[in-house]
């Protein structure tokens, strides 16, 4: 199950969200309406596993932007390439 909580909510629901961290949903951190942020919840002694499939995604996300990119326009630079690389880094 996959929760919405709005930075207001925040403030104003932070109970809901625990609980739904405790029954092991996710959860959507919105702002302004759009998506922000995803909370999800960490089983005891995963953590260094859950970061590091995190950031296998974002790598794989990052691929696939410039595999589309890349379709789209033909080519891209060694410029192109190395600011998404960063960018999925910085994330």
């Amino acid at each position: 199950m996959m929760n919405f909580y709005s930075v207001r909510d925040l403030r104003t629901k932070s109970q809901n969200l625990w609980s739904d961290l405790e029954s092991g949903n996710n959860a959507v951190l919105t702002n302004n309406g759009k998506p922000s942020g995803l909370i999800l919840p960490v089983p005891e002694g995963a953590l260094d596993d859950l970061i590091r499939a995190v950031r296998q995604a974002q790598a794989m996300i990052a691929f696939n932007n410039m595999r589309r990119t890349a379709a789209e326009n033909g080519y891209m630079t060694d410029d192109e390439i190395n600011a998404i690389v960063d960018e999925a880094r910085n994330s």
